[in-house]
């Protein structure tokens, strides 16, 4: 059952995305070697918190913190933790909103300090491109798996993995709401879903390096790595569809 939301809701869930990205940018400045992802953590729960919101992530059963924070090998799901980030540590800063009864949620991959990797450089920027041509193929009428085929072909055109058990999803009310929105083609384009107007969805590109297989961090409930453990990279924006435009909340 897909929840489609009111121009009122929407409207609402553009206010939760302002903020959400006020906070991001406040959080970026910050972030930078030689502190720990728990220190991130923390002002990242202050900065939600002085934007009258709360941390959406504290509304999934047993995860205790705002963010998630998987650095390198690590794909999603990653408890902050007393690891102290290093020079040239890939890092993805994944963060939810929840703001006047709504969530919105974002994510973004970046190198700790100074890249002059070009490999490292063309893995991020494939990730960062693949979101946004997706975004641009949204449309009222359009079918979901537009989205779906668009990232596929243009991570793995560039040689890099889509990591299929992950997922974008519908939001809204809850953080994760159907539908669900794939990375790859998991049915034929013509058979997924006609978007409508009232759409919210969080896209969310979740790739590697070097496999598609995913694997569980040893003695950590929540965090997900590369089977392979190759670098991994997350690019996630929450979009509204609304009958005259594309709306990119965060």
């Amino acid at each position: 059952m897909i929840n489609l939301k009111t121009e009122e809701e929407i409207k609402i869930m553009i206010e939760g995305g302002k903020r959400l990205k006020r906070v991001v940018q406040s959080l970026l400045l910050k972030i930078k070697k030689n502190i720990t992802t728990e220190q991130i953590d923390e002002e990242a729960e202050e900065l939600i918190l002085r934007e009258g919101g709360k941390p959406s992530f504290k509304t999934v059963k047993n995860y205790y913190w705002s963010t998630c924070l998987p650095v390198n090998e690590q794909a999603v799901h990653t408890p902050p933790s007393k690891r102290i980030l290093k020079e040239g540590d890939v890092l993805t800063l994944d963060i939810g909103m929840y703001f006047g009864g709504y969530h919105t949620d974002y994510a973004t991959t970046f190198v700790i300090g100074t890249n002059n990797n070009k490999k490292i450089n063309f893995f991020l920027e494939t990730g960062k491109e693949a979101l946004y041509e997706a975004i641009k193929k949204i449309k009222v009428g359009e079918r979901l798996g537009k989205i779906s085929e668009t990232i596929q072909d243009k991570i793995e055109k560039n040689g890099f993995f889509i990591l299929k058990e992950l997922t974008g999803h519908g939001i809204g009310k809850e953080l994760h709401m159907e539908p669900y929105v794939f990375n790859f083609r998991e049915r034929p384009t013509e058979k997924t879903l006609i978007i409508k107007p009232g759409l919210t969805i969080a896209i969310e590109v979740i790739y590697s390096m070097g496999t598609e297989e995913i694997a569980y961090e040893k003695d950590n409930n929540w965090s997900i790595i590369t089977a392979d453990r190759s670098l991994s990279a997350c690019f996630e924006h929450t979009i509204a569809v609304t009958k005259k435009q594309v709306l990119v909340l965060t």
